[in-house]
């Protein structure tokens, strides 16, 4: 009996049951189908990563897209106050359930102090009428009443001297030489009194030159041009110079610092005001760049200090320790915060809001321990104990970590190393929690950006670095900043240095 593949059917090359096709060729098309599956399941699985790749990849991008515009929203907000709406016509009649204005409850109020002296004494008689009902015919009383009300005297007029000078001829110049009068600048037709009111009135109360001009033309009846205070500022800012850089490298062997920095503009460039300062000195600089160089150029590569400051990079080389302003995580935990707070629903997680509140709630608890042990509430031999425990509620609240990218940012960083520069109050007396002193020493800069909108020159950039600085040193200083500006604009440098540091070193 054959075998049955030695047996050859006849319908091989066109079987009837197969359409008249070829068998050979329907069982090759048959054996590589089964390939042609199995590349189509890769293309399938292929297909389905990259499917899922996208849907991850989408799924970030709604959720970067929902928390940039909740960031968006949040400055929004800060910018522009939403108008309030009332529901209904008795609502608009109620009374605002606003917080009062004034001082808080229990806050001493200000009462002015009684003169020490007085001038003049005015008698007024008793009145026969009566102010408020018009009733004549009043009982006059034995009893004095005293009112005493301060006012200024306004002199509208100017003061001219004429200096007349001995001469005496120097054979070396091969001319004749003059000396200052007392309270006289050689050459200038105005005098030291009125340049140093009209800088006061500019680096300290911030009036632009054309309304400084309006002051002096008004009150005192002395005319010139907004060009010639420009001309003010540039003499005292050269002859500050020198008390200007030694004020820096005072800074540069003082045990605290503080330093923050704005924005400037200058002839329409983006410039930085910087500041670095403590409670007897202040000096500013301003700058093109916002680098760290600019900040080693401040204190120095060697300063030994500590730097009290934020979190910019720039000033990580500078000292081998500084506090960080727990003030600025406060504030960047109540942001974050209201950023998550406008997120969509889906997107929102308790945790985020529970670590804010939590940070909020420890870093004012540090910051008030930081005021009692300044006034002696707290004593320092507790302080040790005090960072301990503060230290312990840190690692609490960072152990485990966030969805919500901004909070996850804010606690890796006090998870990180540089934990340890969040607590240095407590380790060393006279150093703050916050960088308050900085903020409100920039704040007049910031102020006067408002009104002048920058400067125009590099000679503008010098003196509204070098006039500021010598202004809030003196008032640092107890000393009255109009008259030291009179006695640098009279005096010589080491009088104007003696004059600035209120006689002392």
């Amino acid at each position: 009996m054959p075998y049955l593949h030695d047996v050859e059917c006849a319908h091989q090359d066109a079987c009837p049951h197969l359409d008249g096709l070829s068998t050979t060729w329907v069982l090759g098309q048959y054996r590589r189908a089964e390939d042609a599956y199995d590349e189509h399941l890769r293309i399938i699985d292929r297909f389905y990563d990259d499917l899922k790749a996208r849907d991850e990849r989408i799924r970030i991008l709604e959720r970067e897209n929902a928390e940039l515009k909740a960031k968006v929203k949040l400055l929004h907000q800060r910018q522009f106050k939403a108008k309030r709406k009332t529901d209904s016509p008795k609502q608009a009649l109620q009374p605002s359930k606003r917080k009062k204005r004034g001082a808080p409850v229990g806050h001493p109020a200000w009462v002015r102090p009684t003169p020490k002296r007085m001038d003049r004494t005015v008698f007024v008689p008793a009145p026969t009428v009566c102010p408020y009902c018009q009733k004549g015919e009043l009982a006059p009383s034995e009893e004095l009443r005293e009112h005493i009300q301060e006012d200024i005297v306004l002199a509208p007029r100017t003061v001219v001297t004429c200096y007349q000078h001995g001469q005496a001829f120097c054979s070396r110049c091969n001319r004749q030489v003059v000396q200052a009068g007392e309270a006289e600048m050689l050459n200038a037709p105005i005098g030291p009194v009125a340049k140093s009111v009209a800088l006061y009135l500019r680096y300290r109360i911030g009036i632009p030159y054309r309304k400084t001009t309006e002051v002096f033309r008004d009150l005192f009846g002395l005319s010139f041009v907004p060009a010639a205070a420009v001309g003010f500022d540039r003499k005292a800012a050269i002859c500050g110079a020198p008390i200007y850089e030694d004020v820096r490298e005072k800074l540069r062997v003082s045990e605290v610092v503080h330093a923050d920095e704005t924005a400037w503009r200058n002839d329409g460039v983006g410039h930085y005001a910087w500041f670095s300062g403590n409670e007897k000195l202040a000096y500013f600089h301003i700058d093109r760049h916002r680098s760290a160089e600019v900040a080693a150029s401040l204190l120095g590569e060697k300063f030994e200090g500590i730097l009290v400051r934020d979190r910019y990079a720039a000033y990580n080389g500078i000292g081998s320790q500084w506090q960080s302003c727990l003030a600025h995580i406060i504030t960047k935990a109540k942001q974050i915060k209201r950023e998550h707070g406008l997120l969509p629903r889906e997107e929102k997680t308790a945790c985020a809001d529970r670590f804010c509140d939590r940070v909020v709630a420890l870093f004012k608890a540090a910051c008030e321990t930081g005021r009692k042990l300044k006034t002696g509430a707290i004593l320092w031999d507790s302080a040790e104990g005090i960072e301990k425990q503060l230290v312990n509620r840190l690692a609490g609240l960072c152990k485990k970590p966030l969805a919500f990218k901004p909070a996850e940012t804010l606690r890796a960083y006090l998870a990180g190393p540089e934990q340890k520069y969040l607590f240095t109050f407590l380790r060393h007396p006279g150093v703050p929690p916050t960088n308050n002193l900085a903020e409100q020493a920039i704040r007049h800069l910031v102020i006067f950006r408002k009104i002048c909108f920058g400067t125009r020159s590099e000679s503008g950039l010098k003196t509204h670095s070098v006039l500021p600085s010598l202004v809030q040193t003196a008032r640092r200083q107890g000393v009255h900043p109009r008259q030291f500006l009179q006695t640098l604009l009279t005096a010589d440098t080491p009088t104007a240095q003696a004059a600035l540091y209120n006689n002392s070193s």
